[in-house]
């Protein structure tokens, strides 16, 4: 696949996944003789990767870190694990923030839709 392709297939920039490349986020991809990127199944893969923790707020550092990690080799295993697990810790911090947040706005939105109805806008838990 062309940059073009793996940019339509991801729904990112050019820019993005050059940028993703160099500073690790995804390994070295092969070149054609010509220099241009020729991305196989496995680079695929590796961008899945990355688009996707990006998506889910890890950071493009730790995400290299991981890649530099996994070129490693497998005695690194430990390290990714604990790298995994870290992010996922984080991420379920951000969970948990945002779903008490939609709790409020539920509560908040259920306070004027009744005041909406009554004419009366009431901030009381126990009602």
């Amino acid at each position: 696949m062309t940059v073009k392709d793996v940019c339509e297939e991801f729904g990112i920039t050019a820019d993005t996944l050059r940028y993703y490349e160099r500073v690790g986020a995804i390994p070295k991809v092969a070149r054609t003789k010509g220099g241009i990127r020729e991305y196989d199944a496995e680079a695929i893969g590796w961008v899945r990767n990355a688009v996707c923790l990006r998506k889910a707020g890890v950071s493009v550092e730790a995400i290299a870190e991981y890649v530099r990690l996994f070129e490693m080799g497998d005695e690194t295993l430990k390290d990714r694990l604990e790298l995994l697990i870290g992010e996922r810790n984080g991420l379920k911090t951000q969970l948990d923030e945002l779903t008490a947040a939609v709790e409020l706005l539920d509560w908040k939105i259920s306070r004027y839709q009744e005041a909406v109805e009554t004419g009366v806008l009431s901030w009381e838990k126990n009602e």
